[in-house]
């Protein structure tokens, strides 16, 4: 068994309040929760109002298929039209 995760950085430059951020993070956790079946929360920044860390894990047999997977959450997060992909770490291990 591989446990992955991803630690993504993203800008939210339209944000003016917490509830503007937390209305843009809600919907991006809700989409990568269900698209790709990864375990996703707001871990840091929680109360800065431009900037969104977030933690992503994801389990699976294959060292390959957990980190595609993350890979293809961070491609996902770089084409997101409201929040600017800052960057992002990957790390996978037994």
């Amino acid at each position: 068994m591989f446990v992955g995760s991803l630690r993504a950085r993203l800008l939210l430059r339209a944000s003016r309040t917490l509830k503007d951020k937390r209305q843009v993070v809600r919907s991006i956790l809700d989409r990568l929760r269900n698209s790709f079946n990864v375990a996703a929360a707001e871990v840091d920044t929680l109360d800065d109002v431009k900037v969104v860390t977030l933690g992503i894990a994801a389990v699976g047999p294959e060292h390959a298929g957990v980190k595609g997977v993350l890979q293809e959450i961070a491609e996902a997060l770089r084409a997101h039209p409201v929040a600017e992909y800052l960057d992002g770490e990957i790390e996978v291990g037994r």
